[in-house]
C-alpha cells in the first residue's frame, strides 16, 4: 500500500468489482479511457478482468481509495519496456465527487514515486485525449510535458479528436 496526502494505492479486491463496473459504464468516465466503442461492461467482464490481473505480464494495477477507505478509481502501469527503461501509465477516477479536488494528482505523484524509486525506470509516458482538459492540467501539475500529438486519432461523439503524448523523466522530478 502506498499513501499520499489524499489517496492510497492498494491492491484490487473482489469487493471493488461492482463499483468499478458502475464507474466504467458511466459514459462521462469511459469516454476518457479507451479508444474503443464505449459499449457497456458486464459484471462478468469485470470479474474476468479481476481474475486475470496477476497474470498480465509487466503490468501493475492499483485500486485508488481515499484515506477514509472509499474506493474511487484505479491507476497503474499498462506496459513496461525494461530495455529502454520506460513505462506507460494510466489512471481514472470514477467517483465524480472526487474530480477536480487534487485526488488525481496525488495518485499520479504516488505512482511516479513508486516507479522511479522502486522500479528504477527512467521515463514515464501516458496518452490523453485533447478534450480531457482536466486530466491534461493534472498531468502538467505533476510535471509531465507534452511530447507530441497524434492528430485526429480518436473518433468520439461524431468528431475526430487528437491524442496527446506526455512524459516525465526521472531527472525532472524534484
Amino acid at each position: 500500500m502506498y499513501e499520499g496526502k489524499l489517496v492510497r494505492l492498494r491492491e484490487y479486491r473482489k469487493g471493488d468489482i461492482e463499483r468499478a463496473k458502475e464507474f466504467l459504464n458511466d459514459f462521462e468516465v469511459r469516454k476518457n479511457l479507451q479508444p474503443t466503442i464505449p459499449y457497456p461492461f458486464t459484471l462478468e467482464d469485470e470479474e474476468k478482468w479481476y481474475s486475470g490481473i496477476s497474470a498480465i505480464k509487466d503490468t501493475y494495477t492499483f485500486a485508488l481509495e481515499t484515506l477514509e477507505d472509499r474506493y474511487i478509481g484505479g491507476c497503474g502501469i499498462n506496459s513496461i519496456d525494461w530495455k529502454n527503461s520506460k513505462v506507460v501509465i494510466g489512471i481514472f477516477i470514477g467517483d465524480k465527487e472526487y474530480w477536480s479536488k487534487g485526488y488525481g494528482s496525488d495518485a499520479i505523484n504516488i505512482l511516479v514515486k513508486f516507479i522511479f524509486d522502486e522500479m528504477n525506470i527512467n521515463k514515464i509516458a501516458l496518452n490523453v485525449y485533447s478534450f480531457n482538459e482536466r486530466a491534461i492540467k493534472c498531468y502538467e501539475k505533476c510535471g509531465f510535458k507534452r511530447e507530441g500529438v497524434l492528430r485526429e486519432e480518436l473518433f468520439r461523439q461524431g468528431r475526430y479528436h487528437d491524442e496527446i503524448l506526455m512524459s516525465i523523466l526521472k531527472s525532472e522530478v524534484k
